[in-house]
């Protein structure tokens, strides 16, 4: 995955939040929490900046942060920055992962933080293979070797302990974001986002695709999260960020073409082409049958909990096992239903 865990970094701000008093329920005020009048927002991200904000960027453009009295800037991440850390830490006022698990492993590691609303409700998480060697279930896995980056793993286990398949039976290969280790035969799968259409073009018309939500593991994809402190003191704030990301990325479903237009001009150093190419990928994803009928954003509590009980079966809460409603709040969600189903 894109999103590194980086759980002794994670303890350590627990630990000095604690001794501050933020998870006592301290208020949070980032520094230049005004600016000119508007409220600042910050979105720290655990990537460079590319497809994944579309809405954001156009809500942007087209004056609808403003609308809302806030000022909204793009944080962007990379491979040494914990996003998650740094919204913990008060720096930033709301941030956005790859993968719903990296905010239940920080729950669950003491971070005062909660999910508010969801980006993708289903996960576009892949294995690749090709056509001459296809996996297209769980059960074709058993004998193969999987190539995955190191931070992906953990999916691989969830996959194989929800459709029984013992570990011994899949040989798993560290690889990088490179697929050429599936096309000179190194491995038999590579992993990816169905999103990531520049990577993939590598692979032609001999790809197979098998998603992870199909084999059983269904996790939220770019999921948006806060401190609880920020939660109970700028749910307003936050409710107005989710009122105009909506109407930017609503925007952008019904006008593809212009949408990427401005994220290019925006980002110059990304491909208008690959970028229209994902942009189809992306919104198929983001408009998705929970979000056409709740709303963009939409979360069900239920999943969560499922995501929860299986990642607990898997051990990987260290700390303890964090609750439904320590994770995520639908408060932000209920107050912007309206603006979200436009």
């Amino acid at each position: 995955m894109s999103q590194q865990h980086n759980p002794a970094r994670r303890r350590a701000v627990a630990a000095s939040l604690a001794a501050g008093g933020l998870m006592a329920g301290g208020s949070l005020l980032s520094i230049g929490a005004r600016a000119a009048g508007k409220h600042k927002i910050n979105m720290q991200l655990g990537w460079l900046i590319g497809g994944n904000q579309l809405g954001e960027v156009v809500a942007k453009k087209m004056g609808y942060f403003e609308q809302e009295d806030i000022d909204f800037q793009i944080q962007p991440g990379g491979p040494s920055i914990d996003g998650v850390a740094v919204v913990a830490s008060g720096r930033f006022e709301l941030g956005q992962v790859s993968s719903s698990p990296s905010l239940m492993l920080a729950v669950s590691q003491g971070l005062p933080i909660k999910c508010f609303a969801v980006g993708i409700q289903k996960h576009p998480y892949c294995f690749f293979s090709l056509k001459k060697n296809p996996i297209r279930t769980a059960q074709d896995m058993v004998g193969k070797k999987i190539g995955i980056q190191a931070t992906g793993v953990i999916l691989l286990r969830a996959l194989l302990a929800k459709n029984r398949i013992a570990e011994k039976d899949v040989t798993i290969v560290t690889i990088g974001a490179d697929m050429s280790p599936l096309l000179t035969g190194q491995v038999d799968a590579v992993t990816g986002w169905l999103t990531n259409t520049t990577a993939l073009k590598v692979l032609g018309a001999e790809r197979v695709d098998m998603s992870l939500w199909d084999t059983g593991v269904q996790l939220y994809a770019l999921p948006y999260y806060a401190t609880t402190p920020t939660l109970q003191t700028k749910a307003d704030v936050l409710a107005g960020f989710i009122r105009a990301a909506a109407k930017g990325w609503s925007w952008a479903d019904k006008n593809r073409d212009q949408a990427v237009d401005i994220l290019v001009k925006e980002y110059p150093n990304l491909n208008r082409a690959d970028e229209r190419v994902a942009a189809d990928v992306m919104l198929g994803y983001s408009f998705g049958d929970a979000s056409r009928a709740q709303g963009w954003g939409t979360m069900d509590p239920a999943n969560w909990a499922e995501q929860i009980a299986l990642y607990g079966q898997l051990g990987q809460f260290t700390a303890r096992t964090p609750k439904v409603d320590e994770v995520i709040t639908l408060d932000i969600l209920k107050a912007t239903q309206a603006a979200r189903k436009a």
